[in-house]
């Protein structure tokens, strides 16, 4: 007698709920994903319900839908981009379908919004840890102290471009949000030294400081932030600052030793002995410094940063017209080790290609080179003294090249580990340069990470034939 044919098994019957969210969890781009809740109506309810981050641009009845469906949501993303202006923003109805039906959020990313609605989320999501409302311009503390209040584990705000934003805002992040580490401030002119102060008292652990164009903001609220947030301050940005003076330079160089990113662009005031103090305290931290138009700042400063600075990746003095090849001079002895990146020297009159042949001898690492307007660096004057660029350097003589260029390149680079020996090989630089730069010329701003993957899988298939 033949054996019996054993009967059909289905996979649905044989695996629970938690051994599919396992499989789930082991797929790893989000096409995979998608693909997964496409096989029958159980999966596309354990692929939803697993879902943690959503972009969209939805009204209130679209948005009730998805908070239904997507039931573990941790970040919705609701803003907008450039290209799709017509687009209203979030309103006060969104927002309410927000607060009620997305409960487990955790960051939230709003475009246009109102204090009304953003009073909503105050009082309906209080695990919110993370909110950019970055150019709602209409918001008020009103609004904003609503979300503070409701709010209390707040770890990130941003809120560039806010302009009605004041002091008071400041006082009920200090009240009620304890743990908060990111703030920015970009453009609230209305903040002031006092509100700094105010801050400082409950908030004492902030990580990264954005409060560039915050003109009202001088030495007393800066040398305070640094004296309570010594431990903690990573990164400061201080642009256009005009304020802001050497005694705020003299108070990071006193309590932040582990400043990581200064920004001090614009700010006038700053001068050499300053920076020399920052140079000897944070010799080992420091990663990023950009003090274009620091009009006082000279050779002997800025040879103290080359030369003690030693983790130091991206350096901008464009329009100190005081600095000379002479800043360069020391790093002729050969024991320096250098891993500078990125350097901007634009508008720096009495530089000449003798001074950037004294930075090349010591420097390997460079990818970046902004020689823009300095009338003795040009490129003939360098093929003629015979200066030989590290081979991924790329050098901004007129203005053509621009910087996002070499950072997508750069980010290119650091993920082709990721493809096998195969692919590397047939991947075709020449091709993948040229396509880069013809692609994002007109960009001025850094790109996202995001965005670089975006334009390199775009382009993906004629890079590997």
């Amino acid at each position: 007698m033949a054996d019996a044919v054993a009967p059909p098994v289905c996979i649905n019957d044989t695996l629970t709920d938690d051994e599919l969210r396992s499989i789930l969890s082991r797929l790893e781009s989000d096409k995979d994903k998608e693909v997964f809740g496409l096989v029958c109506k159980r999966w596309l309810h354990l692929q939803s319900t697993e879902r943690k981050k959503l972009s969209a641009r939805a009204g209130s009845h679209m948005l009730s839908r998805m908070a239904a469906r997507f039931t573990r949501v941790l970040e919705l993303d609701l803003s907008q981009s450039v290209s799709r202006s017509f687009y209203p923003g979030v309103t006060d109805s969104d927002l309410a379908v927000i607060a009620e039906g997305f409960k487990c959020l955790k960051v939230l990313k709003l475009q246009n919004c109102k204090d009304r609605g953003l009073a909503l989320i105050g009082g309906g999501l209080p695990s919110l840890q993370s909110l950019d409302a970055s150019y709602c311009r209409k918001l008020t503390d009103k609004g904003l102290s609503a979300v503070a209040d409701g709010c209390h584990d707040l770890r990130s705000l941003h809120l560039a471009g806010c302009r009605f934003v004041t002091d008071g805002l400041l006082f009920s992040l200090s009240r009620n949000c304890k743990n908060l580490v990111e703030l920015g401030l970009q453009g609230c002119t209305n903040i002031s030294d006092s509100g700094l102060a105010d801050l400082v008292n409950g908030c004492q652990h902030i990580r990264f400081l954005d409060i560039n164009k915050c003109s009202n903001v001088g030495d007393v609220g800066i040398s305070k932030f640094a004296e309570v947030c010594s431990s903690s301050l990573k990164t400061l940005k201080l642009l256009d600052c005009y304020k802001v003076g050497d005694e705020s330079i003299f108070s990071l160089s006193k309590f932040c030793k582990n400043l990581e990113t200064l920004i001090i662009g614009g700010c006038r005031d700053v001068s050499d002995e300053s920076i020399k103090s920052l140079a000897a305290a944070c010799k080992n931290s420091l990663k990023n410094l950009r003090m274009d138009w620091c009009l006082n700042i000279s050779d002997s400063s800025l040879s103290c940063i080359l030369t003690q600075c030693k983790n130091l990746e991206a350096l901008d003095i464009g329009c100190c017209e005081e600095v000379t090849d002479a800043a360069f001079e020391d790093l002729r002895n050969g024991e320096i080790e250098f891993s500078l990146k990125v350097l901007k020297i634009s508008n720096c009159p009495k530089i000449t290609v003798s001074g950037i042949n004294m930075l090349l001898n010591q420097c390997n690492s460079l990818e970046y080179l902004d020689v823009r307007s300095c009338p003795y660096v040009t490129k003939a004057g360098c093929d003629e003294a015979g200066l030989v660029f590290p081979e991924y350097c790329k050098v901004n003589f007129t203005g053509s090249l621009s910087e996002p260029d070499v950072l997508v390149y750069q980010r290119i680079k650091s993920i082709l580990p990721s493809f096998n020996d195969a692919s590397r090989k047939r991947l075709n630089l020449d091709l993948l340069l040229p396509m880069i730069n013809t692609s994002i010329s007109h960009v001025n701003t850094t790109l996202s990470d995001d965005l670089s993957l975006h334009l390199f899988h775009k382009n993906k298939e004629k890079l590997l034939p």
